[in-house]
């Protein structure tokens, strides 16, 4: 029932922007936590950052200041404004909606809290 899309990713140089978008429906982005995470190859996927949906925000220290998550609504659409990107930043990005009913995050933490995952978009990042 619960489906999301993410578009956007592409190859940028360090120091560049990109903005990802994940698609859902508008009771989605209302009722569930949302959030996008990331897994680079030989590592875990890790939470990027979070939304619930009063618009509250949480984000992993190494994001911090570079990257913004937003909602808007009337597009059904998730965004992650990504600027300042190093090759660090490389990595599969995912959008993810939790199995809460009620909106609110069950874990802004914890990647298995997350049970409706996109099939993912790849971010690369050049020196």
């Amino acid at each position: 029932e619960v489906q999301v899309v993410e578009s956007g990713g592409g190859s940028v140089q360090a120091g560049g922007s990109l903005t990802l978008s994940c698609a859902a429906s508008t009771y989605t982005l209302r009722s569930h936590c949302m959030g996008w995470f990331r897994q680079a190859p030989g590592k875990e996927r890790e939470v990027v950052a979070t939304i619930d949906k009063d618009g509250d925000t949480v984000y992993t220290d190494s994001v911090k200041g570079r990257f913004t998550l937003s909602v808007h609504n009337e597009k059904n659409t998730l965004y992650l404004q990504m600027s300042s990107l190093n090759p660090e930043d490389t990595a599969m990005y995912y959008c993810a909606a939790d199995e809460g009913v009620g909106g609110y995050c069950l874990s802004r933490v914890r990647v298995d809290a997350f049970a409706y995952w996109g099939q993912g978009t790849q971010v690369t990042v050049s020196s």
